[in-house]
């Protein structure tokens, strides 16, 4: 056997076949060469420990702002891939809301070479519209040649009606899906956090859960139209996640994912007016909480997505009005997801492993652990408890809400095509 080849020795094997006892023996061209139990280890192979661990298929992110280009002093691809490998992801979907924006073949060629030599497979999605101003469709076909296969003005919904039935006929015929941030912007403007009791006592504007709704209604609506596919983004309301479940009773094309905040926190924190708190869509009530926990247990949400939105500390040391919104989520959610959701463990890794990677279309990560398959792997120690410190993150930038929390279950390698890219949860690039 040739030298550098690795071998993942000792752990249980979780895919979405099932679950079994085994080795992985995984080759330098990024490929599986062998599954099952007590392998020879070869002259010269490597070998990761995964005793008392869970070897898995690789968590695909849907949903990952990497910030580059344009906005460096918060996120690179370097140091936002090297979170995503330490939190087990081997592949993430890099949002379009750039400076300038990924609207264009240009973008998407410059932050695919970027991601070239990351230590995770980046994925693009194009805007949906140029300079995602929601006025004229971006060359979706362009993009579409590259390999972007999902699309989106994230950070602002598709408000034109007719525009966005317009970009689901186009997208129809690529055999391409839309994401949609879904939000009312008349509604939600002038908001800060959720419309409910705990706006009205600290004097925030909110923003209501019908901005969320509507729009999910409506695409629904244009999706039954036009038979175009769409993946509702970070889903936070009841209702919302309603009308998702009855439009997939009715045989609609339709995904949606949540993100690990709109599970794990509520409105009543921002009393403390810190704006780590503040994110799009705002934390919700707990009635919203128990929905989306309900939407992952019952399928109706497809996928747990980071909405990984990191921002450099002054602008986050802002008044709450005005700073930013977004958080941190690539190296906590996986331990979130274990800690917060009442599901088995494999339930859990289908939410942030196959089920996205079809979603994005990223065929070579989230499949079964077996020979010929890539070599995309994260071991996942499920007992390791460990208290979230933001100066230990891997991002450039610190804005998480978990500081100080303890979690449960850990990432102790990544594997990306065939290469250990974390190694006893340090990472190798």
């Amino acid at each position: 056997m040739a030298e550098g080849r690795l071998v993942v020795r000792g752990g249980t094997l979780v895919d979405e076949t099932g679950e079994r006892t085994g080795d992985l023996l995984l080759g330098d061209e990024g490929t599986i060469l062998a599954a099952g139990e007590d392998l020879d280890v070869p002259a010269g192979a490597t070998v990761l420990d995964a005793g008392g661990c869970i070897v898995a298929p690789g968590l695909v992110d849907l949903h990952t702002h990497l910030r580059q280009p344009g906005n460096e002093e918060a996120e690179t691809v370097e140091t936002g891939c090297r979170a995503a490998a330490l939190g087990g992801y081997t592949a993430v979907v890099a949002m379009p809301n750039t400076d300038p924006p990924i609207d264009c073949a240009a973008v998407v060629r410059e932050v695919l070479d970027l991601g070239a030599t990351a230590a995770c497979e980046v994925a693009v999605a194009g805007a949906i519209t140029k300079g995602r101003r929601g006025e004229q469709l971006a060359p979706l076909g362009e993009m579409a040649d590259l390999g972007v296969r999902l699309f989106t003005d994230d950070g602002a919904g598709v408000q034109d009606n007719r525009l966005m039935r317009r970009a689901l006929e186009y997208a129809s015929a690529l055999g391409v899906t839309l994401a949609q941030h879904c939000e009312d912007e008349a509604l939600a403007a002038g908001g800060h956090m959720h419309e409910g009791e705990w706006s009205s006592r600290l004097g925030i504007p909110g923003v209501p859960s019908d901005a969320e709704e509507l729009m999910v209604l409506r695409d629904i609506a244009l999706a039954r139209r036009t038979g175009g596919r769409v993946h509702f983004l970070h889903l936070s309301t009841a209702g919302a996640i309603e009308a998702v479940r009855a439009a997939k009773a009715a045989g609609l094309t339709v995904t949606a994912e949540a993100a690990p905040h709109h599970f794990t926190l509520s409105h009543a924190l921002v009393a403390s007016y810190d704006p780590l708190y503040k994110v799009n869509p705002p934390l919700r009530t707990d009635d919203d909480i128990t929905a989306v926990k309900a939407g992952l247990a019952d399928g109706t949400i497809d996928a747990i997505a980071t909405d990984h939105a990191p921002h450099p500390p002054e602008a986050k040391e802002a008044p709450f009005d005005q700073a930013p919104p977004g958080m941190l989520g690539l190296e906590t959610a996986l331990a979130l997801a274990l800690t917060e959701l009442d599901l088995p463990v494999r339930d859990v890794l289908g939410l942030l492993s196959w089920r996205p990677a079809r979603i994005a279309g990223l065929h070579r990560h989230g499949g079964p652990l077996t020979e010929g398959a890539p070599a995309n792997v994260c071991v996942i120690d499920p007992a390791a408890t460990w208290t979230v410190d933001p100066a230990a993150l891997a991002s450039r930038s610190r804005n998480t809400p978990y500081a100080g929390r303890t979690l449960t279950g850990r990432v102790r390698h990544t594997v990306l095509h065939g290469e250990a890219v974390v190694v006893d949860g340090e990472a190798q690039r």
